[in-house]
């Protein structure tokens, strides 16, 4: 693929039923602006990926759970395998256990991608180190539906330690902040287990954040920019 192809992208055109799909989610209305912590769905998610190479490498999986009015929602989770035309390494499949055989026969990307949307809908998406989980997704969106996906994300790996600004120099990794919490993670490196677990963390942030007087979701994300200039600043 050229460079201008990976800027810019190809023109998509889908067929008339997934267009339609297409077109009743980005009809749907947004409303994040005004979301509460406690009182409004949002969708924490992760990505396995073929390595970890942004420019380079492919998205194999989603996972996702629902937070609804705080509390985690098992029956409001979603996990996909996108269909890959040749499988990855070895080495990569150890880490995220996804066979080779599971890649080839998942399910097709643009599917796929309009079942994540379906899934999503239009809450606010909360991950851990948003950047990788974001560009992946969003590139993916682009590649199989055309999409330019402008959503509302918020990253936990600033929000959390501005919460907790005593941890924030020791504690760097998703896996430091949920082992500090005591929150278990029944298949790390697995996209829905790793949500799962990301949601906890959610809940923590939130409960900790509502305990500070502050309530609306706004309040979270202008904590994680605050963060953002005190990361850099350092």
């Amino acid at each position: 693929m050229s460079l201008f192809s990976r800027l810019f992208g190809k023109k998509v055109t889908l067929e008339e039923a997934a267009a339609r799909r297409l077109a009743a989610w980005q009809a749907l209305p947004n409303d994040c602006a005004h979301a509460m912590l406690g009182a409004t769905r949002f969708v924490v998610a992760d990505v396995e990926t073929t390595g970890l190479i942004l420019d380079k490498d492919r998205l194999i999986a989603i996972g996702a759970v629902a937070v609804t009015n705080g509390k985690i929602d098992l029956d409001d989770s979603f996990e996909i395998i996108l269909q890959q035309q040749r499988a990855s390494g070895k080495d990569n499949i150890l880490i995220h256990g996804i066979s080779g055989t599971a890649q080839r026969e998942g399910v097709p990307p643009v599917e796929a991608m309009l079942a994540f949307l379906e899934f999503l809908g239009k809450a606010p998406i909360v991950a851990y180190h948003v950047t990788f989980d974001q560009t992946m997704i969003v590139r993916a969106l682009r590649e199989y539906l055309g999409l330019e996906f402008k959503h509302t994300w918020l990253d936990l790996a600033y929000a959390v330690p501005a919460l907790y600004p005593a941890k924030a120099k020791s504690y760097r990794a998703l896996d430091d902040w949920i082992g500090y919490f005591g929150i278990q993670n029944f298949a790390r490196h697995s996209a829905l287990a790793d949500s799962l677990a990301t949601a906890q963390l959610f809940q923590v942030a939130s409960a900790k954040l509502r305990g500070q007087g502050i309530h609306d979701f706004k309040g979270m994300l202008e904590l994680e920019k605050a963060q953002r200039w005190v990361n850099w600043a350092n």
